[in-house]
């Protein structure tokens, strides 16, 4: 399989072609539920930051929003030729876990700067106990570098991720740019704060449990 061109931020149509296919399997197999995503603006660069408990998180938040959603993946679940390029054709980028891989963040920052949405995982991997977990500071690094703001989404479900087990998809209110105290102190103290920041909301709506 070709390397991924992160040269130009790319749009496809197969992404756009599956969505409500993929929406139905996740009402009727995963039992989805989504909550709040009228906050998610309709226009404008900005961050989804989500908890991370299983592969199809990404896919649930996706297929209830309009708008496509560019989401940083681990470079593995690119390697295979098949799941590679579903992954790509659904707007994924692979990112290199432990590393500073300044292509993916930059890639990140120009799908924000184009206007897009980008979806991120703060934690950096799955929960074991489905619980949120730190953040680590790379969601920061990317809002203070795109000047973006973040909507915190939570993934919620009292059993495993697992066919059949109800989840609910919970969109919280957009934290501005402006309020993730960037330009006031030693920036990795900044960034760290910044990722609390955003994690802690993100807890919140976790904590709401499922939707009535």
């Amino acid at each position: 399989m070709k390397p991924f061109d992160y040269s130009t931020v790319r749009q496809y149509k197969f992404s756009i072609i599956m969505k409500p296919i993929f929406k139905f399997l996740s009402v009727l197999v995963f039992r989805v539920k989504t909550v709040g995503k009228e906050n998610v603006p309709k226009e404008g660069g900005l961050i989804l930051a989500s908890n991370h408990i299983s592969a199809s998180d990404p896919g649930y938040i996706y297929v209830n929003l309009k708008r496509p959603v560019h989401n940083m993946g681990k470079q593995e679940l690119f390697k295979n030729p098949l799941f590679g390029w579903v992954n790509i054709h659904l707007n994924g980028f692979p990112v290199a876990r432990g590393a500073a891989d300044k292509r993916a963040v930059e890639y990140a920052i120009e799908v924000i700067r184009q206007g897009g949405i980008l979806g991120i995982f703060p934690e950096g991997t799955r929960s074991k106990d489905y619980t949120p977990q730190q953040a680590k500071p790379g969601v920061a690094l990317i809002a203070r570098e795109a000047k973006a703001g973040v909507v915190p989404v939570s993934i919620y479900t009292e059993d495993r991720a697992k066919p059949f087990t109800k989840t609910t998809v919970r969109f919280g209110k957009l934290i501005p740019y402006e309020a993730l105290g960037f330009g006031s102190g030693v920036k990795s103290e900044e960034l760290k704060a910044a990722s609390n920041l955003i994690m802690d909301e993100i807890k919140k709506l976790w904590a709401l449990g499922h939707s009535k």
